[in-house]
Order: C-alpha cells, then sequence, then structure tokens
C-alpha cells in the first residue's frame, strides 16, 4: 500500500487543479492512516470520553484497526449514534453535542486525512473556520489589513447552520468532487447514525453532529458554495473602479496653499493646512466607485462594503435569497446588521470592528494617516463577563472550589485566565487599558482566595507573594526541589501591549501536506510489541488516563507500579500486554510482587 503522505499529496495536487477524486474508499484500508489518527487524537481531552457506549481510547491496539478495516472491505462498517449533551452557550440557550464512540472517532480523523488535503486547495482564503493554519487571528488580520475605506459592515448570521444543513444538499455536493460511491455511502451513513438522548436512539434528519472530527469539514464543504457565490458574484458585481475621483474642493484648498507658500504667507499656509484636514480628498459617494470584501469564520461572515447603504441591503437580500434556495439555510435576520463603519461598530468573533476617522493624526508628509483604516477593539462586554465570574452582589469574591488545591495550583490557574484574554484580544488597540481593568478584577478574587486559605488578610499575601521591583508586577508562588530548579507559578508579571499581527501569526498560510518519516511516540511504542510493565513480547494495549494530574490528587490512596511509571515517564499512556491491562483495571496490579515470570507466562 503506499505511503500515507504520498496518498495526500496526490489528493492535494488534484484539488489544486480542479480534478475529482476517484477510488478513495480503498486507502481505508490501510493501517498507517489508523496510527496516524490514533497519534494525533489520543492526546486529546475526549478521547477519554465515552460516546453511547462504554469504549474509550483505553484499550487501543492494532486487532481494533483490523477489525474496523475487515468490516470497512466487507462495507459492513455501521456507525454508532452519538451522545447527545448540551452544552450553554454565551446568549444563556443551549447547543447541542454528540460524542461519538472511540473507533468512531479514530475513522472520521481517517476520513478527514484523506479528503482535508484535497478541499484545502479548494476552499476559499477568505474562509478561516477550522482550517489548518489559520484561525480568528487570520480571519481578524485580513480584515484590518485589507479593508481600508470600507463605508459598512454587513454582518452575517447562519440561523442554527450547523444543525439544519441538508444531507441531500451535502451530498450532492461532495459527489461533484469524491467519485467513489462507497466513499458516499459512508459519509451518508455517518449523518443518519442518529444520537441518543434519555436512553432513547433519535433519528438525525438534517445536520452534521457537532462534537465530530470530520463535522468541521463538511461544514466548510457545504459553505464552500457561498464563499464562491460571493467571490465569483457579487464582488465582481460590486466592485468597479480604480480610486474615488478627486474632491474639487480640497483642490481648490491646495491650490490656496500652493500660492500662500508662493507668497511665504505663514498665517495663511497654517489657515490652508487646517482647512484641508477637515475636507474628504476624494469624492465619498462617487457612482463609479465600489468595493465589496468579504470573509468567513465557521457559519459567520462579514462584508465590508464601500458604497451607499441601498446597495449593501441588496448584497444582503441577495445572500439571503442563495442561502434559502441553494443550501436550504435561513439567513437570522436579528443577527445580519448592516452597520455603519465609521460612525458605529461592527461586533464580529468577538471583537468590535470600526474605520478611523481622526483628522489629527498626521504623517511625515503632512496628509492624514488614519482616516479608513480598520481598528480592532477589545469590547467593554469583556470586563462585564469577568465581573460577573468573579462577583456576587457587586463585590470580588473568592473563589471556594479551589481552597483544596496547592497555591501553585492556584496563581497557576489564574494566570492561564488571565493570560487566554490577552492572547486572545492582543490584536484590539485598547487591549492595554481593558486587561488592566480585568486583572485588577481577577488578582483581587485570587489574593482573596489565597487569604481565605491561609486564614490571614490579603495585605499578607502581597507581602508573601509580591516579587519586589518586578516590571510588570507580580504575584508569584515557588516550590524548590533539591537538585532540580524550583516550580514557579506567576500572576501577571507580562506585558499588556498592543500585538497587531496576532500571536505570531502574520499571513494565511496556504496548508501544504508536509512529508515525513515522523511518527507519534505513541505508535512507535504501541507497535514496539514489548509490555512496559513486565517487558514480555506480544500484543500489546494501551492504557489511558485522562490525565496526570489525576493521579498526584491530594488524599488519594498509595500509588501503584503503574501510576508510579506513568508519572516517571511524564506520559499519560502506558503500552502494556493484555493480562497487565487486565490486572491495572481490576486494581490488583502492584508492581513485580504480582507479575508472573515471563518462563511462566511464555509457556
Amino acid at each position: 500500500m503506499r505511503n500515507a503522505e504520498i496518498v495526500r499529496a496526490i489528493h492535494q495536487e488534484r484539488g489544486a487543479n480542479g480534478l475529482p477524486l476517484e477510488r478513495v474508499y480503498k486507502h481505508l484500508f490501510n493501517p498507517e492512516f489508523y496510527l496516524d489518527a490514533y497519534g494525533k487524537i489520543y492526546r486529546n481531552s475526549g478521547a477519554m470520553t465515552r460516546g453511547s457506549t462504554d469504549e474509550t481510547v483505553d484499550g487501543m491496539n492494532l486487532q481494533k484497526i483490523h477489525g474496523i478495516i475487515d468490516l470497512l472491505r466487507q462495507e459492513r462498517y455501521q456507525w454508532t449514534a452519538v451522545r447527545r449533551t448540551e452544552i450553554p452557550k454565551a446568549n444563556g440557550k443551549i447547543r447541542p453535542l454528540g460524542i461519538p464512540t472511540w473507533s468512531d472517532k479514530l475513522l472520521q480523523e481517517v476520513l478527514k486525512s484523506l479528503l482535508e488535503p484535497y478541499y484545502e486547495r479548494k476552499f476559499s482564503d477568505h474562509s478561516h473556520g477550522f482550517r489548518p493554519e489559520r484561525g480568528c487571528h487570520t480571519t481578524l488580520l485580513e480584515i484590518k489589513e485589507n479593508w481600508k475605506g470600507t463605508t459598512w459592515f454587513i454582518e452575517g448570521d447562519i440561523k442554527g447552520c450547523f444543525d439544519n444543513i441538508d444531507h441531500s444538499v451535502l451530498l450532492e455536493i461532495i459527489q461533484r468532487d469524491i467519485q467513489d460511491g462507497r466513499v458516499i455511502s459512508l459519509i451518508h451513513g455517518l449523518l443518519k447514525a442518529g444520537y441518543m438522548k434519555d436512553l432513547q436512539r433519535h433519528d438525525t434528519l438534517s445536520g452534521t453532529p457537532q462534537g465530530g472530527i470530520v463535522s468541521p469539514l463538511l461544514a466548510n464543504i457545504y459553505l464552500n458554495d457561498l464563499d464562491r457565490f460571493v467571490e465569483d458574484t457579487l464582488i465582481p458585481a460590486y466592485t468597479r473602479g480604480i480610486r474615488r475621483k478627486p474632491n474639487p474642493a480640497y483642490g481648490k484648498i491646495g491650490t490656496a496653499l500652493a500660492k500662500a507658500r508662493k507668497n511665504h504667507d505663514l498665517e495663511g499656509i497654517k489657515a490652508c493646512k487646517q482647512a484641508r484636514r477637515t475636507v474628504p480628498s476624494v469624492v465619498c459617494l462617487d457612482p463609479d466607485y465600489r468595493r465589496l470584501r468579504y470573509v468567513r469564520y465557521a457559519d459567520d461572515f462579514l462584508l465590508g462594503f464601500t458604497g451607499p447603504k441601498a446597495e449593501a441591503e441588496a448584497i444582503r437580500d441577495r445572500i439571503r435569497d442563495f442561502l434559502g434556495e441553494k443550501l436550504k439555510l435561513t439567513l437570522s435576520e436579528e443577527k445580519t446588521l448592516i452597520t455603519h463603519a465609521a460612525s458605529d461598530k461592527a461586533k464580529f468573533l468577538g471583537y468590535e470592528i470600526t474605520a478611523i476617522r481622526a483628522n489629527t493624526k498626521i504623517a511625515d508628509n503632512g496628509r492624514r494617516m488614519a482616516n479608513g483604516c480598520i481598528s480592532l477593539l477589545m469590547p467593554r462586554s469583556v470586563i462585564r463577563k469577568v465581573e460577573e465570574k468573579y462577583s456576587r452582589g457587586n463585590k470580588i469574591i473568592h473563589r471556594p472550589e479551589m481552597l483544596a488545591d496547592s497555591d501553585y495550583t492556584i496563581v497557576r490557574n489564574y494566570q492561564s485566565v488571565l493570560r487566554g484574554i490577552y492572547n486572545y484580544y492582543c490584536m484590539a488597540v485598547n487591549v492595554s487599558r481593558r486587561l488592566s481593568d480585568i486583572k485588577f478584577i481577577i488578582e483581587r478574587s485570587l489574593t482573596k482566595t489565597l487569604a481565605l486559605k491561609h486564614q490571614c488578610s490579603v495585605m499578607e499575601i502581597y507581602r508573601k507573594y509580591r516579587v519586589v521591583n518586578a516590571t510588570p508586577a507580580c504575584l508569584q508562588v515557588k516550590i524548590e526541589r533539591p537538585g532540580k530548579t524550583p516550580l514557579t507559578a506567576s500572576f501577571g508579571g507580562f506585558s499588556h501591549k498592543q500585538k497587531p499581527e496576532g500571536m505570531g501569526i502574520t499571513v494565511a498560510l496556504r496548508y501544504d501536506v508536509r512529508f515525513s518519516d515522523f511518527r507519534s511516540e505513541a505508535v512507535d511504542r504501541l507497535l514496539a510489541e514489548n509490555c512496559e510493565l513486565c517487558g514480555i513480547e506480544g500484543p500489546l494495549n494501551a492504557h489511558h488516563v485522562r490525565k496526570l494530574a489525576d493521579l498526584n490528587r491530594p488524599g488519594r490512596k498509595p500509588k501503584e507500579n503503574w501510576e508510579k511509571v506513568m508519572i516517571a515517564r511524564k506520559r499519560k499512556t502506558l503500552m502494556v500486554c493484555v493480562e497487565c491491562h487486565q490486572a491495572i483495571h481490576a486494581g490488583h496490579h502492584d508492581g513485580p510482587s504480582t507479575r508472573v515470570s515471563l518462563e511462566s507466562r511464555v509457556r
């Protein structure tokens, strides 16, 4: 069988050349794809979460891979109904989440690895959600760098997008690109697998199962038709002219300024410069100039339009009609807003977006440098959400659920919240001011939590943990370790300065398959067929724990031998033989004293 990376590279090339994929199903018989998939997803926190059965990543072995392949060869693989759970959304509503079984997760990852390289070359460059090497920051960076001069923002939101994807339309779109009936049938079975809720199975008549590994890819395949409609139809129709016409009034002031300079009239020069800064240099409502720009992140999209509001409304209506007629989706009327770029702010991906109007910001050449540029802002609502989380009755409070944790863990957890907010909003021009307010709230809660834990005052906590003369100011907890560097947890201690380019991503990169012989360490250990506890050779099972920290929880019983091995290796996996794996789950694996000798086991 072909090397997995070579197959993905061929799929990528066919996608770049606009050629369909053929005979994809046969690659599902290649165990290498499943080993790669296991090496990629076994680290996920959800790998140990049960679906509608008890199967998880724990107990993963080569026999399970061959079992899936045998069922696929016979075209008898049956997707299991996902376990439906509901998680709260920020707006108070509920988001349904489907949790597949481990075998389904593994096969979905294999399908994704086969299809993603092909579709990545067909997707729009203006789509950023759920794609390799793209994210919220690349979306915002595109808006900031390329949307200068925007007059209107059209904020698009599709009502219940992922729950209302039409299966027949999706399969029809996929069939245009994948000419392999068995793959289409396999995807169709995935869509129709249903879900379990309250111990009852329910059919899925529409939508892609949120929580599934391949679901974001299927959603992007579906919405790529919207991207193409905007790029191939709307943008050419609403883009014309090279640049706006010069404003005659601005030209007259320029002539007067030149005359004042010729006559060395200092007062006249000053007056002309001040007057010129209050007048647009071009005709703002030039009928021969239009620009339309577009980005999409998952089911949220934003358009920037330069032109009259009536045409912006016509663009919105054409998108609504296309979604309804072609994709069977509904545009949310209450969330699809048309916002004036200069006098109001559009809300997109948690940021506020506006076009700057500042006649006082002057470049070295004397011209206005900021007008029309896009500004990204951190909303005040972020501060209110933090206040709600750490306050009660308008008073900042401690976090009682953390009192049993060590000081090191408490400080580290609070720091992760502050750092996470900064990392996301670091592109905002006002991030420094907003984050200072947030830091005050979180720091106050932190010190109150530590003070209650140690039954002392907040000032005593500051005296104990404040780093003297540190810039920026921070609190720090150290755990000394003989012969090793101390463990250090800090709160604060980093700059709140804006990062205009985001967290290290400067351009929206195009995905490329990378040829590599690298294989996950866990996969290599599984293939070694050498038990890491007793040393016997033979088929192995992968024993997993959810996270290593669970093995060090305060108040646990004395650690067993296998737990000590995991902690020493700093790995949440152990590759063990069937006997050792059964002993671990039975709770009586205590190391050499309970092991059967190698000689007796071989006999």
